[in-house]
């Protein structure tokens, strides 16, 4: 689904990126792993089209798309969520979901002046949209909710929730396990595995938390100094020496 080939990105005299290159199934979920400013971030802004690569390519379903702003990459079916949830938080839990499909007939001034039974059509359709990832993430008791008022937790399911609003072919999680106590975080364990296997998501995560990475991820892709050190299952990388050395402090029992 995904290709990187040679990409790079360079801030000043600072390599962040370094001619990396890796592949993304579809229907998988990839862990993407490695030390403090090994590139992963980058290279999801990079996918995302946050930052444009200084070189190299980047390849989705066959199309170069290395550049293109992320409204571009959004309506390919690129989504991504942060590290820190980015929620609307004076909105409710379900007015956080209704905004996220585009093209909605409400946005566009001529159509809500001459053809409001098409908004209140469309209105309807991404309201029930909207409770059905409420039902499928167990949050319709919070669907009236201020988003600023839930848990970290419960924001990260939302952010969950807001991709199924999306016709998105690729998700890119930026550390879902962030902050996330131990019960919500197997609960969004569950719900991962589920988007992936009932809904056909692919998904590509970066997380430091290694038991989240092993009960979801295979393969796992370890970055190092802006380039792939090692890929494979997880059972391969956490005995692999170079993975040791450069991202777990050389002890095993790190990652067992």
């Amino acid at each position: 689904m995904l290709k990187l080939e040679n990409l790079c990105r360079t801030f000043g005299g600072l390599t962040a990126v370094d001619h990396c290159s890796f592949e993304i199934e579809a229907g998988r979920i990839t862990g993407l792993i490695g030390p403090n400013g090994a590139g992963k971030t980058t290279i999801f802004n990079m996918v995302a089209g946050a930052l444009k690569p200084t070189s190299g390519r980047i390849i989705f379903e066959g199309e170069d798309i290395a550049g293109l702003p992320t409204h571009e990459m959004f309506h390919r079916g690129i989504v991504r969520t942060f590290q820190i949830p980015h929620e609307f938080g004076k909105l409710s839990v379900l007015e956080n979901l209704m905004v996220v499909p585009p093209k909605q007939d409400g946005e566009n001034l001529i159509r809500s002046w001459f053809a409001p039974s098409a908004v209140a059509r469309r209105e309807k359709e991404v309201r029930e949209l909207a409770e059905d990832a409420l039902r499928f993430l167990s949050l319709e008791h919070l669907r009236d909710e201020l988003a600023q008022n839930l848990s970290g937790g419960q924001k990260k399911l939302l952010e969950l929730g807001r991709t199924m609003m999306t016709d998105a072919r690729l998700v890119l999680l930026d550390e879902p396990g962030a902050g996330v106590n131990p019960t919500l975080m197997n609960k969004l364990a569950e719900m991962i595995r589920r988007l992936n296997s009932e809904r056909n998501y692919t998904f590509c995560i970066i997380e430091h938390d290694m038991d989240l990475i092993a009960s979801l991820c295979d393969p796992v892709i370890v970055l190092a100094e802006g380039d792939v050190l090692t890929q494979g299952p997880m059972s391969e990388v956490r005995r692999d020496e170079r993975v040791l050395d450069a991202y777990l402090g050389g002890g095993e029992e790190q990652v067992a």
